[in-house]
C-alpha cells in the first residue's frame, strides 16, 4: 500500500490566503475582470488552489481537466452553455467536467477554492 502524504502543511483559511498581483483575464465579454491564483498543492494528476476574480463578464471552459469549485466570497452567476444561470456565492459548490463551457458574470469579487484533476490514471 502506498503511503499517504502528510498534507497538514497545506491547511489554510481560504479568505486569508495571500494572492499574487492581479492580471487582466485573457478573454473578456464586458467589464475589466482581473484574476489571481495561488496553488496550494500540486502533483501529477491533482491541483488545489485559491482563485479570485474581480467583476466582469467572461467565458469559462474546461479543456482536458475537471474542476470542483467551492466559493467562499463574492457574488455572480455562471451560465453553462445550454443551461440556466447558477447563482454563486459563499458556500456554493460547483463541479465541472472536461468539455464544460459557460459565461461568468461576476458582480462582486469572487474567491474560490478549487480542485483540478485529470482522468489520466
Amino acid at each position: 500500500m502506498a503511503s499517504i502524504p502528510d498534507l497538514s502543511g497545506y491547511v489554510r483559511d481560504a479568505l486569508d490566503v495571500e494572492l499574487p498581483e492581479f492580471a487582466p483575464r485573457p478573454t473578456v465579454i464586458s467589464g475589466s475582470p482581473a484574476e489571481s491564483a495561488v496553488v496550494l498543492y500540486q502533483d501529477e494528476h491533482l491541483e488545489v488552489g485559491v482563485w479570485e476574480c474581480t467583476p466582469g463578464v467572461f467565458p469559462g471552459a474546461r479543456a482536458g481537466y475537471n474542476e470542483l469549485m467551492v466559493f467562499v466570497k463574492g457574488a455572480g452567476t455562471i451560465t453553462p452553455d445550454g443551461g440556466d444561470p447558477v447563482e454563486i456565492g459563499p458556500g456554493t459548490v460547483y463541479p465541472t467536467l472536461d468539455g464544460w463551457s459557460s459565461v461568468w458574470d461576476v458582480t462582486e469579487t469572487v474567491r474560490k477554492v478549487y480542485v483540478i484533476w485529470d482522468d489520466r490514471r
